[in-house]
């Protein structure tokens, strides 16, 4: 078995056990998307088709929001999103992280499962963050 393999198992259970805590806080994960984006499309066709029904699904409902249609920003968010998809999740209220962009779905279930895991275990960063991952 490869570390990824065992990072994606770890963050799996860690996921399993913080699902109750993150529901009675209202964590969301919001999908701001626009017609025409092909890496949404993607992750229509890679991921979406089993969101709801896997754990981080669970612990954070998707809400899609399309940036093509304007309308007021959505309050509780660090800064204006401005590419799609830009996943941001919501937690109490405010946002706590950032997926900017959609490379794969290792990626992205890596990277959420992280998210989700920080919500409950909330740590001091110091370095920068790659690229796809923006923590506030």
């Amino acid at each position: 078995m490869n570390a990824t393999a065992n990072v994606m198992r770890a963050l799996l259970v860690a996921s399993a056990l913080l699902l109750p805590a993150m529901a009675a806080r209202g964590t969301e994960l919001l999908m701001f998307e626009r017609a025409g984006c092909v890496w949404c499309e993607r992750w229509d066709r890679e991921v979406a088709p089993g969101y709801d029904r896997t754990v981080e699904g669970r612990a954070a409902p998707l809400r899609r929001i399309d940036l093509g249609k304007g309308g007021p920003p959505e309050p509780g968010l660090a800064r204006p999103v401005r590419y799609t998809p830009t996943f941001v999740l919501v937690s109490e209220g405010r946002e706590v992280g950032r997926i900017t962009g959609y490379l794969s779905n290792d990626t992205f279930w890596g990277l959420l499962g992280k998210m989700l895991a920080d919500i409950e275990n909330p740590i001091q960063r110091t370095g920068s963050l790659p690229a796809t991952m923006d923590r506030q």
